[in-house]
């Protein structure tokens, strides 16, 4: 006898995880996408606040500006992530800046197009309320990193975070083109200090560098992290 087809009772949906990206393209909303060049400004502190921002590709640097003129990188951001939102806060100005690490492709959604997303479709606020939730775990992460960890510790943490170790996406092992200045700049210590550490991975195989090439970054760079070295 032929197989009998399947009833359309015992067929199941296949549920697809949400993908931003392609809701964004299709959405209809306000937007625009524009090409960064590595070391473009995205936007400076200081200036109007008036769009979300979601990276499509590449790597964005968030960074603040001291009175004295000291710079601090308060993030790094990857394809998948938004940033810009303090517009939705109701903040007049960046509080901060925000400059391409490597060639980036960010969409820019206008304040009015982003909170009528938000109202009316509750995949896309589920997705952004799910960022920035993360967002804010990753801070006080961040900050706890900084209060009790050695500068060896933070600088491994932040090496495996850049190469996206530990999150649902695939290692991407090759960690985006980050200088020794910048590095010093996110874990608070010096470029002098930076420098010897990625010395000492390279010698005990966590990393590979050679301060020409992309930093490629190795699993058992989380052995820094776990356990305290000399």
């Amino acid at each position: 006898m032929p197989a009998r087809k399947p009833s359309a009772r015992v067929v199941r949906r296949v549920r697809r995880a949400f993908d931003a990206h392609a809701f964004l393209e299709s959405a209809g909303a306000a937007k625009t996408i524009v090409q960064f060049a590595r070391a473009a400004a995205i936007f400076a502190q200081g200036d109007p606040c008036t769009h979300v921002m979601y990276i499509q590709a590449g790597t964005v640097k968030l960074s603040v500006l001291s009175e004295s003129g000291r710079e601090a990188v308060i993030a790094m951001l990857g394809a998948g992530d938004f940033f810009g939102e303090g517009c939705l806060a109701g903040q007049p100005v960046r509080m901060g800046s925000a400059t391409a690490v490597a060639r980036s492709t960010v969409l820019l959604i206008a304040k009015g197009a982003m909170v009528q997303l938000l109202h009316k479709q509750v995949a896309m606020s589920d997705r952004f309320i799910a960022h920035m939730l993360a967002r804010n775990t990753r801070v006080e992460q961040d900050l706890v990193d900084q209060l009790f960890n050695s500068s060896e510790k933070r600088l491994a943490r932040t090496l495996l975070l850049l190469a996206r170790f530990g999150t649902k996406d695939k290692p991407l092992r090759v960690a985006p083109r980050v200088s020794q200045e910048t590095l010093a700049e996110m874990i608070g210590t010096t470029r002098s200090r930076v420098n010897f550490f990625l010395n000492k991975f390279k010698k005990l195989g966590f990393i590979e560098y050679d301060g020409q090439h992309p930093l490629k970054v190795n699993g058992s760079l989380l052995s820094v992290i776990l356990h305290e070295r000399d």
